[in-house]
């Protein structure tokens, strides 16, 4: 599975923040959830709609714009 699967880009929606398969729900709001410390159980519980693999391409969508904006630099 690769993110471009179930992560959109439409401008109209949520202001063109990249959201899971044209849902509402952006990948900020998935990675929110994780950053508090849920669980993939208890985002699904909040936004019934998600399903695993969405949350796993979150994460990989996080990881690859990370790898392209090259990060934190060390002073």
């Amino acid at each position: 599975m690769h993110y471009r699967e179930r992560i959109t880009l439409e401008a109209g929606k949520r202001g063109g923040k990249p959201c899971v398969r044209g849902l509402r729900i952006t990948v900020y709001d998935v990675l929110d959830q994780l950053a508090a410390g849920l669980t993939t159980d208890e985002i699904i519980e909040d936004f019934p709609e998600l399903e695993p693999d969405d949350i796993r391409a979150c994460l990989q969508f996080a990881a690859d714009r990370e790898r392209h904006l090259g990060g934190l630099r060390c002073a």
